[in-house]
């Protein structure tokens, strides 16, 4: 069942990843290994936003739950990732959107991801979560004429919402952002923020636990069956009943134990590179003045911050194999199209390099609900790069469907995507598309 090398699948290794250097200083909840036979209302596979934010709202609301992470809460992409809480999670626009879904249907959607940003600032204050938090809003740079009126599109459903977004010129985006070598003008979203993932998912993991929830990390589910009505999860050292479970592994999404989902998702490697402090004089020479997250508009992706300490983050996507090697090839691309883009950052150190797993759906939004066949069984995933925001509200989705505070999901949302054609063959797929994406960037 597993795309990539097995080196993307060892839980027992942390990541190697700037925020990880941070691990001792931040919160510490009481994660223990599932070593006996346990019960719950509700069994969560997955201690990364999803989970432990349907296990937080489930805990508030006197539900039994118990989470299952396979490594250290925070191993997945909820620890990894690039710190974005911002509106996302499809690789659509609002064009596209309301060509299929309508146009209320698609404001709907766009509400939701308002309010899952709004959503983790109201956690991170009710809950003294320590987010780091830098900017207030979001950036995204267009490299070419017609990227730049997209942006526009945008920016009017926005405004539709509420939401002051406002597209600039060239020389007002270097005048408040940065210079570079490859941008047209911009959009700026004032709904948004950049954050430290990991101090925020163990800041959620912490929040939980006083809640009431039990967390336990490295115990992978490695088993799944029914047993007299209710569910038994095994894993190595112990196992979990429960009469319901949340699925919420998002790029690790166990396919092999629930067959349902097999094919529904499409891992995509995403990685990073973070620079040794820079001087003042080289962010001068870029004209670097925000510390708002920013992306541009090629398909590849280019993503980035500006962190304390003034280290440059840096991502992309591009390797399909997630060997070692893949690895290594991928900073190396990486730090050339910093340095093409940022000539001043272009002898830089490169002090971290580490990758994860993001999830992509078929029709490209992400999907939330219940199994038609069990409907005991909830799951979400298909974040698309956006997970910090849309995953959280995913959990307390979640939760609430279990608890009863139910309502209509926006149509994008609703139930399973279709399979891809061919799932074990969903790699050569991704590189397709990856090679169009390049060929797209181009013309």
């Amino acid at each position: 069942m597993r795309l990539y090398h097995d080196a993307l699948y060892d839980w027992s290794q942390p990541v190697e990843s700037l925020w990880e250097t941070d691990r001792p200083s931040l919160p510490a909840p009481a994660v223990p290994g599932l070593e006996t036979d346990e019960t719950a209302d509700v069994a969560i596979i997955g201690g990364g936003y999803c989970g432990l934010s349907a296990a937080y709202h489930l805990a508030r609301a006197g539900i039994d739950v118990r989470v299952l992470e396979a490594g250290a809460i925070g191993w997945g992409s909820s620890g990894r990732n690039g710190g974005f809480c911002s509106i996302g999670a499809s690789f659509l626009g609002p064009a596209e959107l309301n060509a299929i879904y309508g146009s209320d249907e698609t404001l709907a959607f766009y509400r939701s991801l308002i309010d899952a940003v709004r959503l983790v600032g109201e956690l991170a204050q009710e809950e003294r979560i320590d987010l780091r938090k830098q900017g207030n809003g979001v950036w995204t740079f267009a490299h070419k004429p017609n990227r730049f009126m997209e942006l526009q599109a945008q920016a009017d459903l926005m405004t539709k919402l509420g939401v002051g977004a406002k597209v600039v010129s060239a020389s007002e985006f270097e005048n408040r952002a940065f210079a570079c070598t490859e941008q047209l003008g911009a959009l700026f979203e004032p709904v948004g923020f950049g954050l430290h993932p990991l101090s925020y998912c163990l800041g959620l993991a912490d929040a939980a636990t006083r809640r009431g929830a039990h967390l336990h990390a490295h115990s992978r589910v490695l088993s799944w069956h029914r047993e007299n009505g209710a569910h038994r999860l095994v894993t190595s050292q112990g196992s979990l009943r429960a009469k319901r479970v949340i699925v919420a592994a998002n790029g690790w999404l166990p396919e092999d134990l629930v067959p349902e989902l097999y094919g529904r998702s499409l891992p995509v490697m995403s990685n990073i590179v973070s620079t040794r402090p820079l001087s003042n004089a080289e962010l001068a020479n870029q004209s670097w003045r925000t510390q708002s997250p920013a992306s541009n508009t090629r398909a590849h992706l280019a993503y980035l911050r500006m962190l304390p300490g003034n280290h440059l983050m840096y991502g992309g996507r591009g390797d399909t194999t997630g060997s070692p090697s893949g690895l290594v090839a991928m900073s190396s691309l990486l730090t050339k199209r910093l340095a093409r883009m940022f000539p001043a950052f272009a002898g830089a150190e490169i002090t971290h390099s580490w990758r994860g797993l993001i999830s992509a759906t078929r029709r490209m939004t992400p999907a939330i609900g219940e199994l038609e066949s069990d409907p005991s069984v909830s799951y979400a995933f298909g974040c698309h790069g956006n997970g910090v925001a849309f995953m959280t509200w995913a959990g307390r989705e979640l939760a609430n469907r279990i608890t009863g505070i139910s309502r209509d999901l926006p149509a994008p949302l609703r139930g399973l995507p279709p399979k891809f054609p061919i799932p074990a063959l969903r790699l050569w797929a991704l590189r397709l598309m990856l090679l169009r994406a390049r060929i797209g960037d181009e013309l």
